[in-house]
């Protein structure tokens, strides 16, 4: 359970790959044998990061805005306004979906797994056009299994889904650290990972706070959908669950996931709703707009970005900052 290349997918994997990088440049990194010269001022390691970000863009009735043009955006991080050099909106353009199931024992409660897996079906045969790309990431028991990689080929994704059973426990958190860094592979420009859960967490390392923190260091935007949240205290009792752990605190924090990386989240009780959340999802994909810029960091802080536009008094829905 060590790389995307073997199925499985660890949370702890980057941090070690990340002590095997510095060893190994210890290892073979020449030494230097020329005197120093001493310097009057400090140096400063300044980092240059190209940042892209999905921006949806809706009127008060919640109508899509396509109209807009790059002088209309302001992007502001950290309250800084940034130059945008790089500004995209093709509704044409193909999607890169990343599905990431929960295939835990509480999903088999309630038909929730088999009405999941039916929209998902829907989803890879009838919402998705040709070009689009598909790929499907599954956890339970403390692993995130790559079941299909990205494809516009439905026959792997809806093969994997088939072969899919509900079992085991439930590590919610380390599933959203670790699955963005895979999303955000895929070939096109327009991704999104759709987090797919009835939310029970009871097996991560980590907590939903530092999942965040992994996961919005890429631009991918979540959009989640928390289907059947179990509501009766002797539901999540059943499934031993953290103590603390409640329908409410659930709700609170699968919206934290969708609303910091610029999805939506959405909570839903029937496969009629489940099948609606599916095709929005897909329709605003379509009406986003991609801007970039570049950043200069010379420190690890977070970053918060904002956008405005100067025409309309629009709703504006992006990531919340890196």
């Amino acid at each position: 359970m060590s790389s995307f290349k073997n199925k499985k997918i660890a949370p702890g994997s980057l941090c070690l790959l990340a002590i095997l990088i510095i060893l190994l440049a210890a290892e073979v990194w020449p030494q230097e044998k020329t005197q120093k010269i001493p310097q009057e001022k400090a140096a400063y390691n300044v980092t240059v990061n190209a940042i892209t970000i999905a921006v949806t863009v809706q009127d008060k009735k919640g109508r899509y805005i396509n109209n807009l043009e790059k002088q209309d955006f302001i992007v502001y991080e950290n309250n800084e306004k940034k130059t945008i050099n790089y500004f995209q909106h093709d509704q044409s353009a193909p999607l890169s979906l990343t599905v990431l199931l929960d295939v835990s024992g509480s999903m088999a409660l309630e038909n929730k797994f088999e009405e999941c897996r039916r929209a998902l079906q829907i989803l890879a045969e009838k919402v998705l056009v040709p070009k689009d790309e598909l790929a499907l990431l599954v956890f339970a028991d403390g692993e995130v299994e790559v079941a299909a990689r990205h494809s516009t080929d439905r026959s792997a994704f809806l093969a994997a889904l088939e072969q899919e059973q509900a079992y085991g426990k439930t590590a919610l958190n380390d599933a959203v650290a670790v699955s963005p860094q895979y999303a955000v592979r895929a070939k096109n420009e327009k991704r999104a990972l759709i987090l797919i859960t009835d939310g029970i967490e009871n097996d991560s390392q980590s907590s939903a706070g530092q999942a965040l923190e992994i996961a919005r260091r890429v631009d991918v935007p979540i959009y989640v959908i928390g289907y059947k949240i179990p509501r009766a205290e002797e539901i999540l009792a059943r499934h031993k669950r953290r103590t603390g752990l409640t329908a409410m605190g659930i709700v609170e924090t699968l919206k934290m996931f969708a609303e910091a990386t610029g999805g939506k989240a959405f909570f839903l009780d029937d496969l009629e709703s489940l099948l609606a959340a599916i095709y929005e999802i897909k329709r605003e994909q379509s009406h986003q707009y991609l801007i970039g810029y570049t950043s200069y960091k010379d420190d690890d802080k977070y970053r918060r970005i904002r956008v405005s536009t100067v025409k309309g008094n629009y709703r504006i829905r992006t990531r919340q900052g890196y």
